[in-house]
């Protein structure tokens, strides 16, 4: 199965533990995903919400397609993901929970078709951060001992 990724959201990971993950479809306008299929998509700032039984995308930045005439898109907009009833409700019910949010972590393509991972978060504590930078560095220093010694 070939996947190829478009924008990972590295900010979730550093503010948030995922705890679990979705995969969505989204709609979008065709200036949308050129624009995409160019790498011009930002999901920093971006969070999911579950609205009147749909689950939308709040904040992701899509640059506009470069070879587009006054017709584009805007780059800032809600767009709606696409989800079997039965997820969004999951989702709902746990965002309804106290403590736990929905950020996109990845856009990527799937055999052609445009796919965000949305993954339901706890938010971490500045104490978790540290830990979680301390535990990389390590990481990072093994592996840099391991290739002097080849």
């Amino acid at each position: 199965m070939e996947k190829s990724t478009v924008a990972t959201n590295r900010k979730a990971y550093h503010e948030f533990h995922i705890l679990e993950t979705y995969e969505a479809g989204m709609e979008l306008k065709g200036s949308e995903v050129k624009s995409i299929r160019e790498g011009k998509a930002s999901l920093k700032e971006s969070y999911v919400v579950v609205r009147g039984g749909e689950i939308w995308l709040i904040g992701a930045h899509i640059a506009a397609y470069s070879h587009t005439g006054f017709e584009g898109h805007e780059p800032v907009r809600d767009r709606r993901l696409l989800m079997h009833k039965k997820e969004i409700k999951r989702i709902g019910s746990k965002l309804a929970e106290k403590g736990l949010t929905a950020v996109p972590t990845k856009l990527y393509f799937k055999k052609g078709w445009l796919k965000i991972e949305v993954g339901l978060a706890k938010g971490k504590k500045l104490h978790d951060k540290r830990e979680t930078k301390k535990k990389r560095d390590m990481e990072r220093d093994i592996q840099r001992a391991l290739n002097d010694n080849r």
